[in-house]
């Protein structure tokens, strides 16, 4: 066996060093490591640190980095463009997504290929233009939602409230309401509501979903030992409301029952489960964020500025308000809701990105974090929370097609224009008839944490004291 092993090893050791040298990714810039092996780029995956590892990369080497033997990552506006945005939807999408899968079934933003992708973004895609998210009934649902989040406002007038419990009610509340109108949670005032919101809001899987990516048949032999098997309350919850008879028709569950001809009961589930999972987590988190940093000493005047164009617009439509529009843009692209790598398989014959030749089956993705980060000829003095810099109409357009804080192209987030709705409705109430600052007690880390996919701040608590103006 030995001397069957020996050379064995030899011509494997001189196969990875031919490709490490003669392969096409040889010629990306990037660590001599990543040239040979994807051992480091898991290891930051698994300790939650590859959105940082991947951006400090870019920050040595620029705007093209190769993070892995077969997965490049772009921050530029042309790789984004050509990534996601060629021929309409861009390209592809890898096999991690089936980690968003539910019920076993794939949805919208699981489905791989852009033709399955289209077919089905046709069915929903009314459902989230912006003339039916500002229909009545959609607006009182929301305004419904937002009035529950004063009442805590006021409520803790005495001390302080922790918003990140609030924000991500309200993010729940408001994406049931548009899925299931008249149906929805009430997490504010209901306990078992407020269950199902802390399921989908603390939880921490992302070893065990790394393993079932990599090693799926490890996945399925360990994970009954990992963690107690129980029924989801979500899980439940969507497939119940998946059964309501007489939806409002301007809700998405209505939608999809018209289509019962092309989807089943359990379809119709899944795609609602992956947009209530997606909206709470997204929503609340970039809510969360920008409140906070709305409420610390170096923000006061940005505050100021908010709240005086609210108080002087008491009847302006959410579109009439531009300094609200530009606080929200700001914190989305510092605190993008999904600021991770977006994996894509290079098509069929490759691709030339950036002057580099990608063969067919490599994979590529940009990264919110990176692309509103270090392109300062679009966005000067990128660390900074600076509203104003989307009011200048020098520079308007590229600041626009480089946010990719909903990702872009035919396959961007479909619920863009719903997450705008919610945020600017609940901001403008609170802003309107509260200064809000950070409350003495106030010693959680607001760093941002990575998850699989999303961010949220680590220690997932953020305490504000509401004074009434």
């Amino acid at each position: 066996m030995l001397s069957i092993a020996g050379p064995a090893i030899s011509i494997w050791v001189i196969f990875v060093l031919v490709k490490a040298i003669c392969g096409w990714q040889a010629k990306i810039p990037g660590p001599w490591y990543t040239n040979i092996t994807s051992f480091v780029l898991k290891y930051h995956e698994f300790t939650k640190n590859r959105r940082l590892w991947i951006h400090e990369l870019h920050q040595i080497y620029g705007p093209v980095v190769r993070v892995a033997p077969n997965e490049v990552s772009f921050s530029n506006l042309e790789g984004m463009k050509e990534i996601y945005q060629s021929g309409g939807s861009g390209y592809d999408k890898t096999e991690f997504y089936d980690l968003f899968k539910q019920y076993g079934y794939r949805t919208l933003f699981t489905t791989p290929n852009k033709v399955d992708h289209a077919t089905r973004r046709r069915i929903l895609a009314d459902r989230y233009s912006m003339t039916n998210v500002l229909r009545a009934p959609m607006l009182e649902g929301f305004e419904q939602r937002a009035a529950s989040v004063m009442k805590q406002c006021e409520a803790s007038r005495s001390g302080y409230l922790d918003i990140y419990v609030t924000l991500h009610c309200y993010a729940l509340d408001c994406a049931s309401h548009f899925l299931f109108n008249p149906g929805g949670t009430d997490t504010l005032n209901d306990e078992e509501d407020f269950k199902l919101m802390k399921e989908l809001s603390y939880h921490d899987s992302i070893k065990q979903r790394y393993v079932q990516h990599y090693w799926p048949v490890l996945n399925k032999i360990f994970s009954p030992f990992l963690s107690p098997k129980r029924v989801s309350l979500s899980r439940r919850y969507v497939l119940d409301q998946s059964h309501q008879k007489s939806p409002h028709e301007s809700s998405l569950m209505h939608k999809l029952q018209s289509k019962s001809s092309e989807l089943t009961t359990i379809q119709m589930a899944a795609e609602c489960m992956d947009h209530m999972a997606a909206g709470i987590d997204t929503t609340g988190d970039s809510l969360c964020f920008l409140m906070h940093e709305l409420s610390l000493p170096r923000s006061e005047c940005i505050q100021d500025h908010l709240r005086q164009e609210i108080l002087r617009n008491p009847t302006a439509k959410l579109d009439e308000l531009p300094y609200l529009d530009a606080v929200i843009k700001e914190g989305l692209r510092l605190f993008a809701p999904i600021p991770m790598s977006l994996p894509r398989y290079v098509p069929e014959g490759g691709r030339t990105i950036c002057g580099y030749e990608c063969p067919e089956g490599a994979i590529v993705s940009c990264q919110a974090y990176s692309l509103h980060l270090l392109n300062p000829d679009v966005f000067p003095d990128s660390e900074s929370f600076m509203p104003e810099r989307w009011l200048q109409k020098d520079g308007e357009a590229e600041r626009n097609r480089l946010l990719f804080a909903f990702s872009a192209g035919g396959r961007g987030c479909i619920g863009k224009h719903l997450a705008m709705v919610e945020m600017k409705t609940l901001l403008r109430r609170i802003y309107g008839q509260y200064r809000t600052t950070i409350a003495p007690e106030m010693n959680g880390d607001m760093s941002i944490h990575d998850q699989i996919i999303a961010s949220r701040p680590k220690d997932q608590t953020c305490l504000l004291v509401f004074d009434r103006v």
